[in-house]
């Protein structure tokens, strides 16, 4: 049997924006209207029952989308401890050493929260459970669950969670079967639905993200290859407009 599990990351939050660690925010307005703007490309997403991480923006953007989605705890983001709620620069700033253990060892907890290898276990976790029950699921969940997701699909290393970019509103489509998945592009809800705000979420990334730029090699500046949540695009992204091409532009420090 096989499972399809669609992921949808929340809207914009005030988190995004000032590129800072979430400390549970709620939607803007300008991203309240970009989700419920993109409800009729949400209804068109194939579901037998609708989750959601815990989140205040998580459960606000699946009301918008008019999913009846039920919280997961399974699908919280990743704990940051002392780090929520800061900004990534002040961190850097206050704790240059201990973001760069975070970034350079999956195991470090250097914010005194949940260690990268644990939390992309819990998600492996959470998809193996959904596999077990079966059918198909759309999930509103945090951006970085989305990006543990897609590493533990692929089964790439830790280290690979760096190197996926997921925008607002993106969606992304895993298929599972006997143990396996498959991680599938499916594009943007907002740009489905032809909002006209679609432009605003162009280069908008979590504080994770936007650490991650600092654990990469600095001779692939530049050259980056666009990761599998980039190449998802968002939910207002239509299928034939391939990928972003907007100015990346750096967002608040995102769980790992």
């Amino acid at each position: 049997m096989t499972t399809r599990v669609t992921l949808v990351s929340p809207s914009f939050d005030d988190a995004l924006h000032a590129v800072r660690f979430p400390a549970d925010e709620a939607l803007t307005p300008a991203g309240l209207r970009r989700a419920r703007a993109a409800r009729p490309a949400a209804a068109a997403l194939p579901a037998d029952r609708a989750l959601t991480s815990p989140s205040a923006r998580c459960r606000e953007t699946a009301e918008a989308l008019g999913l009846r989605a039920v919280p997961d705890p399974g699908a919280a983001g990743c704990a940051m401890g002392r780090w929520r709620g800061l900004a990534l620069e002040d961190v850097l700033a206050a704790e240059p050493e201990g973001v760069a253990a975070w970034l350079a060892d999956p195991d470090s907890a250097a914010h005194g929260g949940e260690p990268l290898t644990r939390f992309l276990g819990r998600v492996t976790d959470w998809l193996t459970g959904l596999a077990a029950e079966g059918g198909r699921v759309v999930a509103v969940v945090e951006p970085d669950v989305v990006r543990a997701a897609v590493v533990c699909a692929l089964g790439a290393p830790p280290s690979s969670f760096w190197r996926v970019d997921v925008p607002p509103l993106a969606v992304t489509a895993l298929s599972g079967r006997d143990g396996r998945w498959n991680v599938r592009v499916a594009g943007d809800l907002g740009q489905r639905a032809g909002d006209p705000g679609q432009g605003a979420g162009r280069g908008a990334r979590e504080p994770g993200q936007a650490a991650g730029d600092l654990a990469q090699d600095p001779r692939e500046s530049g050259q980056r290859t666009r990761g599998p949540g980039q190449a998802a695009g968002n939910l207002g992204q239509g299928p034939s407009q391939g990928p972003r091409q907007g100015p990346r532009q750096a967002t608040p420090p995102q769980a790992p």
